[in-house]
């Protein structure tokens, strides 16, 4: 039997609706949860991503429950909440972050399991972990200022910014210590180039072109904007946010590689019903919407683009987990083809 739709706040709008005989179950359920969450108040959001605070306001006004937001660096993220948990001392209702880093906090038994129901028509790949939902990738390829490059000279491949042309105008992370670029290094290598000499080739000389190198992405389109370097190793969302900067993107053929990004439930939440309100509501189509398009977030959410040019045409693919392991040594690796410390 098709059980009806109705939004959320239809249910909240049925005051002590747990208690009506005439509603079926299902439905009885789902206003006792509502009625929780907003009995319980707050939210309490730990994450590293950015720009976020419309949807914690659209949240507050959609459900009655204050979405308190704390962002926290990828660097200080995991100490903060490991040291958090050990002490009894978590505050935070939900936590979003990288995938391995989510992971993390899972082998800690920091997190609770939940699948929401607003993940439905995600694919499968970013729903199987009961305990971690996958809502969108950092994807990673390069930008250019269209006042200095033209279109029909911009790199075509990933392996044009080999080109000897640009020697001197690229601009990225540090390859021996960022751990986004190197996973986007060794994405290259396992999903774009037909074998690991050709890739190899590739990083070579990309090295040869003697990149300046910046602590992370966020500083990487400043050189582009202001034109003193041509391309950057970057992520295509800034087109949103540095707007009305003239930037676009490529390869236009793709694919487009990134981290994974997930949000989880605490397994110790101050407000477990609200926070499971929480997920519900960043998984929507509404939050999922405000995501991509004020921040140029890729997102799951199907249908939902950023609105940039000819994303919604390229694939774009999470590239595997490296372990720290790895990621050490293939820092120390690349530090010594690009001559990086």
């Amino acid at each position: 039997m098709t059980q009806p739709s109705f939004d959320r706040r239809d249910f909240l709008k049925l005051a002590g609706a747990a208690a009506l005989p005439g509603l079926p179950a299902w439905a009885r359920a789902a206003d006792a949860v509502d009625a929780a969450a907003v009995a319980e108040g707050k939210a309490t959001f730990f994450a590293n991503i950015t720009a976020v605070q419309p949807i914690m306001d659209a949240f507050h006004e959609a459900t009655g429950i204050q979405g308190e937001y704390s962002r926290i660096s990828s660097s200080k993220f995991i100490p903060t909440l490991l040291t958090e948990a050990a002490a009894g001392k978590l505050t935070a209702d939900v936590v979003q972050a990288p995938l391995p880093m989510l992971e993390l906090l899972k082998e800690q038994g920091i997190l609770a399991p939940y699948r929401s129901p607003a993940a439905q028509g995600y694919p499968d790949w970013a729903t199987k972990d009961e305990h971690i939902t996958l809502f969108g990738v950092e994807y990673v390829s390069y930008l250019y200022n269209t006042q200095h490059v033209r279109a029909a000279d911009a790199p075509r491949r990933y392996q044009d910014l080999g080109d000897p042309k640009w020697r001197g105008q690229i601009v990225m992370a540090n390859p021996s210590n960022h751990a986004s670029t190197i996973s986007w290094l060794v994405g290259l290598k396992e999903q774009v180039f037909a074998s690991e000499d050709e890739w190899m080739q590739f990083v070579k000389a990309l090295a040869a072109n003697q990149p300046m190198f910046v602590a992370s992405f966020g500083p990487t389109p400043a050189p582009i904007e202001s034109g003193e370097k041509r391309i950057a190793i970057s992520m295509p969302k800034y087109i949103v946010t540095k707007a009305p900067a003239p930037l676009a993107w490529g390869p236009p053929s793709g694919p487009l590689l990134g981290s994974a990004r997930a949000i989880a439930v605490t397994a110790k939440a101050p407000h477990p019903a609200a926070a499971r309100a929480f997920v519900d509501y960043w998984l929507g189509r509404e939050a999922m919407s405000l995501l991509a398009r004020d921040v140029g977030e890729y997102v799951l959410a199907p249908g939902v683009h950023p609105p940039i040019p000819g994303i919604d045409q390229v694939q774009v693919k999470a590239v595997r987990d490296l372990s720290d392991q790895e990621l050490q040594r293939w820092g120390r690796e690349f530090g010594k083809i690009f001559g990086a410390r």
